[in-house]
């Protein structure tokens, strides 16, 4: 293990000193070894683990307190100004095996200044969710957090939109940044000049170590370029995100706080993953329209301490960026290789996933069954997808197909996992009437995100 306490060099305007909750219980449900090994935790014993993880006793030569950091955010295109960590808080910084600077962060760990109405708790189911939902994401290639650690807290929390009382637990999170755009936000809503050069040079140093530019415009290039690389994976994977808020979205592009979220098991445009978004703002098809603009809203901080021209110039070249990602990974789930011409390739791309909302043929299945190219042909038309694969549209598709060859990495294809709202369900109602954590586990195994016993 190799802490490495940085953020203290942005000083006591970004963030709270604050306490963890004193739980009555503390049981271990879930530690994420693979990710442990990464950071060098991964020989804790179960003991030491819920000490750190679900007590907080501080990790050798890190933070003595948590830290609740502060934040504004455009919700649903409301700006906000009252917002902040409610129910987490940063707890230790270290290096993990590539020496980039990690954080550890919580969710439902106890109040905070920030936690307005809330109590600062997390449902345990709301953990095992989030679990879930990284896991699976990390495995199609999503740049996401990690579920670091889930430890059940032994309260009955109270809750609208899930059956209650309900059992309570405490995540945390290994991430490659807390930084928000939201953090940019409040900074300049402040007119904090000062503070918002400091988040500049801090995310340039510890986050994008390589950029030459380092300017306000050469942090927003590589934001942009993270950002639109990882709405792409999002498209591809069929992942409804639910809350694109920009106290959301992670300075590092990776994908994190997954509240109400949804893995479409067919392409729908229109598919919201959050129960209150009434008006669909951030449905599928919106995703990558939503991200430019919350990178925009980020472009507007750093107007406060940059020229205009260099920061639209960085901004401007997002759709670029986006189309060559969604190009990229949607030939990588299909195995198969991408020509010299771009162009020509999101044609396919744009004619496939017409296909693909037309016919609702299971993404996951539909992957798997043309991996590799029209060679599978044969093999896709006895799958479990294979009363979608008739039609003048169908016969269109796979005729475009036989244009592209098949990459020489088919080792790396994923089976036709899915993890939509019905599965999830299925293997909570065991946990919720009988503890009985089997299929979840089974699930982990079946995503590949656990090691093999």
């Amino acid at each position: 293990m190799r802490p490495d306490v940085r953020i203290s060099e942005l000083g006591p305007a970004f963030y709270d000193l604050v306490k963890p909750a004193d739980f009555p219980k503390t049981i271990l449900r879930y530690r994420n070894q693979k990710a442990a090994e990464t950071v060098g935790i991964n020989k804790f014993s179960d003991d030491d683990w819920i000490a750190h993880f679900g007590q907080f006793k501080p990790l050798e030569g890190n933070l003595p307190e948590p830290l609740a950091l502060r934040y504004h955010g455009h919700q649903f295109r409301h700006y906000n100004p009252d917002l902040g960590d409610g129910r987490g808080f940063l707890f230790a910084q270290l290096r993990d095996d590539k020496n980039r600077l990690l954080d550890l962060g919580t969710k439902g760990s106890g109040q905070t200044p920030y936690s307005r109405a809330g109590d600062g708790r997390l449902t345990l189911l709301g953990g095992v969710r989030e679990v879930l939902a990284t896991s699976y994401l990390e495995a199609l290639g999503v740049n996401t957090s990690k579920s670091f650690s889930l430890i059940e807290t032994g309260e009955q929390l109270q809750r609208s939109d899930e059956p209650s009382p309900t059992r309570s637990a405490v995540l945390v999170r290994l991430s490659h940044s807390h930084i928000r755009f939201g953090t940019f936000q409040r900074a300049a809503f402040e007119d904090n000049k000062e503070g918002l050069e400091a988040l500049t040079s801090y995310c340039l140093k510890y986050y994008y170590p390589d950029v030459e530019d380092l300017t306000p415009a050469g942090l927003l290039g590589a934001v942009v370029r993270a950002s639109a690389d990882t709405v792409a994976s999002w498209m591809v994977a069929g992942f409804v995100h639910g809350v694109m808020n920009t106290d959301n979205m992670n300075i590092t592009g990776e994908s994190f706080d997954y509240g109400p979220y949804r893995f479409s098991p067919t392409l729908q445009a229109g598919r919201t993953a959050a129960y209150f978004d009434h008006q669909g703002l951030y449905a599928f098809g919106r995703q990558p329209e939503i991200m430019y603009w919350n990178l925009s809203h980020l472009a507007g901080t750093l107007a406060h301490i940059s020229e205009d021209k260099p920061l639209l110039a960085a901004l401007e070249v997002f759709p670029q960026h986006y189309q060559k990602a969604l190009r990229d990974k949607f030939f990588t789930r299909l195995g198969i290789t991408p020509s010299a011409a771009l162009k020509n390739d999101l044609d396919f791309v744009m004619q496939s996933l017409k296909w693909l909302e037309a016919s609702q043929a299971g993404l996951a299945q539909f992957y798997v069954d043309f991996y590799g190219g029209v060679n599978s042909k044969k093999s896709a038309l006895k799958s479990a997808n294979k009363a979608f694969y008739q039609g003048e549209a169908f016969n269109e598709w796979l005729n475009s197909l036989k244009h592209y060859e098949a990459c020489t990495r088919q080792s790396d294809q994923p089976g036709p996992v899915t993890l939509n709202h019905d599965d999830i369900e299925t293997l909570w109602a065991p946990i919720a009437e009988k503890d009985d954590w089997s299929m979840f586990v089974a699930k982990l195994h079946e995503i590949g995100a656990l090691n093999p016993e």
